[in-house]
């Protein structure tokens, strides 16, 4: 199976989702920052994310040479950042894909701090996918990745847990859960390095609420007047990720941790790191009874073992 792996590997082109743009490697664009505020808000960013997911238990963060940076597009509409569509973490090629925030073919539009700030965001967040224990197995001949963090698949493909309905409020479904707590951490991140740096005072009007955003303080309120024709591609993206994945995120810690909401948040991120979930359901044990875990989040088309068994 691990030849397999590397075939894929070797010939994967990142950028065929986007023939119309110009990449660079992450650390090639870090190299030709001018701006110095930018630099400064990538340089403690990178440094906060290191100690605090260190703490998790990740110690190799995702390597800045495998983070294929889109700088520029032809396209007059192309609009980066991290609600570009088509982006993010690649596990079979352990590698990602992102863009710089602002219009793609005006690079020098967006304020450098910003970008620098959605830039972290962006790679804090890879950095949780790449750390995320996984396991692989053959089936039909194709690798197929049967364990991911705190989820899983049968040997038919079926998820542990159910899709969440489209009006749903909070969320039972664990790779909802996985992707709201890995972005949780990566706005936390930028929230600190923007609060050090007092940059909330220094970004324009426009670029409000792409900041909010960004360091986890949305508002429902925010999204109150968003519709086709008058929010663009970008901003509806926002939103929809926001009321999807970052609302019912928050929502689910709320009710099945209550006042230790942050404690139950951070043994879901260590349970995504390790592979371990034997901390995270005895901690859903004891406050939810005995069996929390499948009760809560197993589906009835999944056919599987359950965590621990």
């Amino acid at each position: 199976m691990a030849h397999l792996l590397a075939a894929r590997r070797s010939t994967a082109a990142l950028d065929q989702a986007h023939p119309h743009m110009a990449f660079s490697l992450l650390h090639w664009v870090l190299d030709t920052w001018a701006d110095e505020a930018a630099r400064e808000v990538f340089r403690q960013g990178s440094g906060l994310l290191a100690d605090r997911y260190r703490e998790l238990g990740l110690r190799q963060l995702l390597p800045i040479d495998r983070v294929w940076v889109g700088v520029r597009s032809t396209q007059p509409d192309a609009f980066g950042g991290f609600h570009h569509p088509n982006q993010g973490y690649r596990h079979i090629q352990l590698a990602s894909v992102i863009t710089m925030y602002g219009r793609l073919n005006d690079p020098g539009s967006a304020s450098p701090e910003l970008g620098a700030l959605d830039l972290l965001r962006s790679y804090a967040h890879d950095c949780l996918h790449f750390g995320s224990f996984r396991e692989y197995r053959l089936q039909g001949g194709q690798v197929i990745r049967s364990r991911y963090g705190i989820n899983r698949r049968d040997t038919q493909g079926q998820a542990y847990s159910a899709l969440d309905k489209d009006d749903a409020v909070s969320t039972r479904n664990l790779g909802v859960i996985m992707e709201g707590a890995t972005d949780r951490e990566a706005r936390m991140i930028a929230a600190m390095v923007a609060d050090r740096l007092g940059l909330a005072e220094r970004i324009a009007l426009p670029d409000q609420l792409a900041f909010r955003d960004t360091t986890g303080r949305l508002k429902p309120s925010d999204f109150d007047h968003f519709e086709p024709g008058v929010a663009t591609r970008f901003q509806l993206a926002m939103a929809g990720y926001e009321r999807g994945i970052g609302a019912r995120y928050q929502r689910f810690l709320a009710e099945m941790g209550g006042a230790t909401a942050g404690a139950l948040h951070e043994l879901i991120v260590a349970a995504m790191i390790s592979g371990d979930l034997a901390r995270l359901t005895n901690w859903l044990a004891r406050r939810h009874g005995p069996g929390s875990f499948p009760r809560i989040f197993r589906s009835p088309a999944y056919k599987g073992p359950d965590p621990g068994e």
